[in-house]
C-alpha cells in the first residue's frame, strides 16, 4: 500500500473515531487529544517506515498550511459560539488577558530563553511569541458550548474569547522576532514594526472581519430569509465565510486570524436568536475535529520520530515552568482587582492550553527567516504542547464540572 492510500486510511479511521471518542472521553474525564496523540505514537512505533514523516522540517510549508487551516476554522467556530455582545466592560476579562497577561508572559519567557537556555534574542523572542497564545483548537473542554446554550460561565467565556483574540495578537511579536533576526535592532526597524505590524495589520484585520461578517449576515439573515434561498442545513457557509474573510484579509496584508474571529463574532450577533447559528457552529466543529484527529496523530508520530531529540533537562524545566508558573502567575496578576471569584481566577490562570497555533507560528517563522537553533526551538515547543495536552487534558473535565457546581454556571 503506498503512502497516499495509507494517509487516506489514517484520515478515515481518525474521522470515524472522532464521531465516538469525544463522547467517551468526556465520560471518563480524559481529553480526546491524549487518545489521538497516543494513537499517533503507536502508529509510528509500529510502522515508522510505511508512514510519511511527521517531522516539520521535512515539509515545513505543509505544516504551515495544515495548521493554518485548522486554526482559522477553529477561530470561526469560536466566534460563532460566543453569545456575549462586545463592550469594553463585558469583555474586560479577555482584554486583560491579551493586553496585560500575554505581553507580560512574552517578556518573562523571552528573558527565560536568553538567561536559562542561552538563546539569541530573536530566537528567545520567537519562542515566547509562539507559546504566548492560548490555543482555540485544543481548548474545547474549557470553552463555551454551542450558540444559545445555557451555563456559559465567566471562566469559559474568558478562555474562549482569549483564544479567539490572542492567536492574532501574538503575530506582531512573531514578526518582531523575525525582523530582529533579519535586520537587527534599529529605530527605523522598530518604527516600521510598530506602525505596520502592530497597528495597521491589527486594525485592518478588525475592520475587514467586521465588514465580512456584516455582509454575510445580511446575505444569510436578510436576503435569504426574505426570498427563502437558504436551507437550514447549509452550515458549510461558515467555512465559506472563513475562507473568504481570511483570503481578503491576507490580500490586504492584515492579520487573517483576527479577521476570521471577528467575522464569526459579527455573524453570530446578526439575528442573534436565529436557529441557523446552530448549523454554522455544528459544521465548523465537525470540520475542525476531522482535521484535528489527523494532526494529533502526526504530532504523536513526531514525538517518537525525533522532534524531541535536542531536548535537554533545562529545556524541559523551562517548558514546564511556562505552563505551571509563567502562564498562571501572569494571568492571576492581570485579573487582580476584578470582581471574578477566586476559583474562577485560578481556573482561568491554569488553563492556558497550547497547541496547533504555536506549531503554525513557529513553522511560519522558519519558512520566512533562517533562525538559529531551530531544532531546539521545535523540541521546546513540542514538549510544551505535550505537557499541556496531558496536564490540561486530564484535569479539564473534572475541574470544569466542579467549578460549574461551585458557581452554578
Amino acid at each position: 500500500m503506498n503512502q497516499y492510500l495509507i494517509l487516506m486510511l489514517i484520515a478515515g479511521i481518525a474521522s470515524i473515531g472522532m464521531a465516538f471518542i469525544p463522547t467517551i472521553s468526556s465520560r471518563i474525564g480524559i481529553s480526546y487529544a491524549i487518545v489521538y496523540v497516543g494513537i499517533g505514537v503507536l502508529f509510528y512505533l509500529i510502522w515508522p517506515k510505511a508512514l510519511p514523516s511527521p517531522l516539520p522540517d521535512k515539509d515545513n510549508s505543509l505544516v504551515v498550511h495544515l495548521t493554518e487551516l485548522i486554526v482559522i476554522i477553529s477561530l470561526m467556530g469560536t466566534g460563532i459560539k460566543i453569545d456575549r455582545s462586545f463592550s469594553f466592560r463585558s469583555w474586560a476579562t479577555p482584554l486583560r488577558l491579551i493586553l496585560l497577561s500575554m505581553i507580560l508572559a512574552i517578556g518573562i519567557s523571552t528573558a527565560m530563553g536568553i538567561l536559562a537556555l542561552g538563546l539569541s534574542l530573536p530566537a528567545a523572542l520567537l519562542l515566547a511569541a509562539v507559546l504566548a497564545p492560548t490555543d482555540p483548537v485544543l481548548a474545547a473542554d474549557v470553552q463555551v458550548g454551542p450558540p444559545n446554550e445555557r451555563g456559559k460561565s465567566e471562566t469559559r467565556f474568558a478562555l474562549t474569547s482569549e483564544a479567539g483574540l490572542n492567536d492574532g495578537l501574538a503575530f506582531p511579536f512573531t514578526w518582531l522576532a523575525m525582523i530582529i533576526a533579519s535586520k537587527g535592532i534599529s529605530l527605523s526597524a522598530l518604527w516600521h514594526w510598530a506602525w505596520y505590524y502592530l497597528a495597521y495589520k491589527i486594525l485592518a484585520g478588525l475592520v475587514i472581519g467586521w465588514v465580512c461578517g456584516k455582509l454575510v449576515g445580511y446575505l444569510v439573515f436578510s436576503i435569504s430569509e426574505k426570498y427563502r434561498l437558504l436551507k437550514a442545513s447549509d452550515g458549510f457557509l461558515a467555512i465559506s465565510l472563513t475562507l473568504l474573510t481570511y483570503s481578503v484579509s491576507e490580500s490586504f496584508h492584515a492579520y487573517g486570524f483576527i479577521s476570521v474571529f471577528i467575522a464569526g463574532l459579527t455573524l453570530r450577533h446578526y439575528e442573534k436568536g436565529h436557529d441557523y447559528h446552530q448549523q454554522l457552529h455544528s459544521f465548523t466543529d465537525q470540520m475542525e475535529r476531522m482535521l484535528l484527529a489527523v494532526l494529533l496523530i502526526f504530532f504523536g508520530g513526531s514525538l517518537v520520530g525525533g522532534i524531541l531529540a535536542p531536548l535537554t533537562l533545562t529545556m524541559a524545566i523551562v517548558a514546564l515552568a511556562f505552563i505551571i508558573l509563567v502562564r498562571p502567575a501572569t494571568v492571576y496578576l492581570s485579573l487582580l482587582g476584578s470582581s471574578i471569584a477566586l476559583k474562577e481566577k485560578l481556573a482561568i490562570s491554569f488553563f492556558g492550553i497550547r497547541g496547533m497555533g504555536s506549531i503554525y507560528y513557529l513553522a511560519f517563522a522558519f519558512g520566512e527567516i533562517n533562525f538559529e537553533q531551530q531544532d531546539e526551538l521545535w523540541a521546546i515547543v513540542a514538549f510544551t504542547i505535550l505537557i499541556s495536552i496531558v496536564l490540561h487534558g486530564l484535569t479539564a473535565t473534572p475541574v470544569m464540572k466542579r467549578l460549574s457546581k461551585a458557581t452554578d454556571a
